[in-house]
Parts: C-alpha cells; structure tokens; sequence
C-alpha cells in the first residue's frame, strides 16, 4: 500500500512554464483538482512531500496551503533526498510513489514502487515509469495519479468521506 506520495513541481503541479513580470517576479499556475486530491489524501492519513529542482516563494506558499508538511525545494539530487526521507519515516521504496517529468527526476523514479508522469513528461521518463497519465502537467496529473492509487488501494469510500 502507498503511504507516501512524492511531487516534483516544474511540469507536474504546474505545466512548466516559468512566467516572470517585468520586474522579475515568478509566477506559476497550480491546478484546484489536484489541490482537492492532495488535501483529500493527506485528510485520509497518508504523507505528501514535494521535491524540486528550483527554488520558489510560490511553492512554499502552495505547500503550506494544501498542508503538506515536507517541502524540499533547490535539490541537486531528488534521489539522495527521497531515500533520507523514506529512512526519517520507516517507509519502504515500495510504499512510495512518486511523479515526475524530466530527466532529474529519472533515479527518484527508478528508486519508488509506483511511478507515474504526465503525459508530456519526456520520452526517457515515459519509458521508465509504471503508468503515463492522460493529463498533462499542471492540468490535474496528479489529481490523476491520486485517483488511480485510491482505486487501486480500495480507499474510495475513505477518500469520498473526507468531503461530506
């Protein structure tokens, strides 16, 4: 059974693109449904953590929002720091999943019992991955990912209950 889920942000809980104003301020689009599901997943008991390459303000304000509570953020090696982490929470590999998108993503992939991209992650991630979701990137992909591990856990009710 799952009972951590990993985000990479860049391309995953956004679409990828890096938006900047004429002074130099970032700004990034986050999908509500994906919000809803990691809320949900996290309401039911499980763990949610994001780690990216970059670093934003943005992000750690959306984490702090959905109540996600390990937020790894300007990391070299998503690898390195997915293992301390499973290590710091007495989880195995394989009851971790994880979704990324592009090539620094590729060992977090390999190292985790589910893995899934969006469908506009990269061909050498795509290859590598359990499942190739039908969204893309910031366009309710991990909503997706959420929806297909509660389904195959047999949580349904347990999620559905959360909201009502």
């Amino acid at each position: 059974m799952i009972k951590l889920i990993i985000l990479d942000v860049d391309g995953c809980l956004t679409d990828g693109k890096l938006i900047y104003s004429s002074e130099g301020v970032e700004s990034k689009n986050f999908s509500v449904k994906d919000g809803l599901g990691i809320t949900s997943w996290i309401k039911i008991g499980y763990e949610v953590a994001i780690i990216t390459g970059r670093n934003s303000k943005i992000v750690e304000n959306r984490a702090k929002e959905l109540g996600i509570k390990y937020l790894y953020q300007g990391v070299k090696n998503k690898l390195k720091v997915l293992e301390e982490l499973i290590d710091s929470l007495n989880l195995k590999p394989y009851e971790v999943a994880a979704i990324g998108d592009d090539l620094n993503d590729y060992g977090m992939l390999r190292a985790v019992g589910r893995s899934f991209t969006p469908k506009d992650g990269v061909k050498e991630i795509r290859e590598i991955v359990n499942t190739i979701l039908s969204k893309d990137g910031g366009d309710g992909a991990v909503r997706e990912m959420i929806d297909i591990l509660v389904e195959q856990n047999d949580m349904k009710e347990k999620f559905l209950a959360t909201w009502f």
